[in-house]
């Protein structure tokens, strides 16, 4: 499999934040650099080569992902692609409508719904989940209980960001599919990271990133849209769409994906990654990053202080382990002393006014980074109270 001798990362830094932006390992850049080289040697010809480039790139990428390519469409982003599907669905939307989520999303995305649809009026309806989070079934129940006849779309994360929790998003889609709401799911942690069929979890609009957890190249992610709701999912960026259709192999394809001059190396690697992540095999490199994650959060919630962010212990499907600090710790100062001090890279930060440690663990992570972390956070934490009780 992969190792930490196959990514660029700084040795003098213990990385324990993939889930923030990933990280790319030397076989994938490498692929990237040979598209980067072939655009510079020939321009031209490039982008003329492009259109069944990325054709093939899309179909790759959708079979990994259980779809069609004619319902996939390469974005930079996730958070471009809920930008998408905000803008779109402002033009459905009417004042009074709902829209559905919960109070653990991603602000960035947050911020897209709030410029696109609540300043026309649309109520933006934030289901709260308690921390320590409860079961799948209970946060089922919390957030469908925000769903009232004006409820038009289910926005949530399939992985949180802030928080590190996995949404019962299968459960959701079902219930919006049978009530006629749309379900948009925010998929940013998911491909590579948790088992995905889009042929089946039955959303609507699906964006996700593959530079997070497949390692790609950044600026390669995806948005999925539905059959019956393409035709009302209008380009963000406008340019020769269906003018000049012959970037794509559907309406979604010829209206998103080919506006202009852009890098399409991201894009042009991901079928490499993909069959590179079938020679590790991939099953046992999630197994690996899940085993360490599990180490991780034990030993942080065996510290004084420290709790589960999850009520019934750590997720064993994700590679992300997340804690809840003791309620007065300054996080901001945490993470400087954290990087400063003892050179780790690490989410550290205050969600709805909860002190929370989000640590990830891949390919490149070793048990000794673990070690570190444990010993870090010991040392901090017991130097905070010798100085709060002082």
């Amino acid at each position: 499999m992969l190792n930490r001798s196959d990514f660029l990362l700084r040795d003098d830094i213990v990385f324990l934040n993939h889930g923030s932006f990933g990280a790319c390992p030397r076989p994938i850049l490498d692929e990237q650099r040979r598209w980067i080289e072939q655009l510079e040697a020939q321009p031209v010809l490039y982008f003329r080569e492009s259109i069944a480039n990325l054709l093939h790139a899309r179909n790759t990428l959708a079979r990994y992902v259980g779809a069609e390519g004619k319902d996939l469409v390469y974005v930079t982003n996730s958070t471009f692609g809920v930008n998408v599907t905000a803008h779109a669905l402002s033009m459905m939307l009417t004042e009074g409508d709902e829209i559905c989520t919960t109070d653990h999303e991603y602000g960035a995305c947050d911020r897209a719904w709030e410029q696109y649809c609540v300043a026309k009026g649309i109520r933006y309806v934030r289901a709260e989940i308690p921390m320590p989070v409860p079961s799948m079934d209970e946060m089922a129940e919390i957030i469908w209980s925000k769903v009232t006849p004006n409820t038009k779309v289910l926005f949530l994360s399939h992985i949180t960001s802030p928080t590190g929790v996995r949404l019962p998003v299968e459960d959701l889609c079902a219930r919006a599919r049978a009530a006629g709401i749309l379900s948009v799911i925010d998929g940013s942690h998911s491909p590579g990271h948790i088992p995905l069929d889009l042929s089946t979890l039955q959303a609507d609009v699906y964006t996700a990133n593959c530079h997070k957890w497949m390692c790609t190249p950044k600026g390669s992610a995806f948005l999925w849209v539905a059959p019956h709701l393409q035709d009302a999912i209008i380009p963000l960026v406008v340019s020769w769409g269906a003018r000049n259709p012959v970037a794509g192999d559907g309406p979604l394809n010829i209206e998103h994906e080919f506006i202009g001059t852009r890098d399409y190396s991201p894009f042009l690697s991901v079928p490499f990654a993909i069959e590179l992540m079938a020679q590790q095999p991939w099953d046992r490199a999630q197994q690996y990053g899940r085993g360490l994650a599990y180490v991780a959060h034990d030993m942080l919630v065996a510290l004084p202080g420290v709790q589960p962010m999850h009520a019934s212990g750590h997720d064993p499907l994700l590679q992300m382990a997340t804690v809840i600090l003791p309620s007065d710790v300054d996080t901001d100062h945490m993470k400087q002393w954290l990087y400063n001090e003892r050179a780790i890279e690490v989410v550290v930060h205050r969600w709805l006014n909860v002190p929370i440690l989000r640590c990830s663990a891949h390919l490149h992570t070793q048990q000794r980074d673990i070690d570190a972390l444990e010993a870090a956070v010991r040392e901090y934490l017991t130097g905070f109270s010798s100085r709060e009780s002082s």
